[in-house]
């Protein structure tokens, strides 16, 4: 059975972080490796292997990752199976399902979404 890899692609424009680049991966996206970005990551699609964005990771609600995940503040709506570090804050939407350890400064966690797993919390080191 073949899958389809796609290599992510940097889109130039505006973000929260002042301008970074923006990474997109889309609902019928794959990724499978090490993904390290300079700039914020939106993920709708699926991830297998390792994720590290110096701004904000958004994982939307059709996402399927299984991956450890490293961001400024990491956003789940989607489903993530691996440890997800959010040096600000994660937020874990109603849709979100996360399987993994979490490190974070600040937790916040909406009615419906689940958490199966240890977390870490410490001093914010944004």
């Amino acid at each position: 059975m073949a899958s389809a890899e796609k290599t992510a692609v940097q889109a130039s424009g505006t973000s929260q972080n002042g301008g970074n680049n923006v990474v997109s991966l889309g609902p019928r996206d794959i990724l499978q490796g090490r993904l390290e970005i300079q700039g914020d990551l939106k993920i709708a699609g699926n991830v297998e292997g390792d994720l590290k964005a110096s701004g904000d990771v958004t994982v939307d609600s059709t996402a399927n990752i299984q991956a450890a995940i490293e961001g400024s503040n990491v956003n789940v709506r989607g489903q993530v199976t691996g440890n997800v570090t959010a040096k600000k804050r994660l937020t874990l939407g109603g849709s979100g399902r996360l399987n993994g350890d979490v490190r974070v400064s600040r937790l916040t966690v909406e009615d419906g979404a689940t958490l199966n797993g240890n977390v870490t919390m410490s001093a914010d080191k944004g």
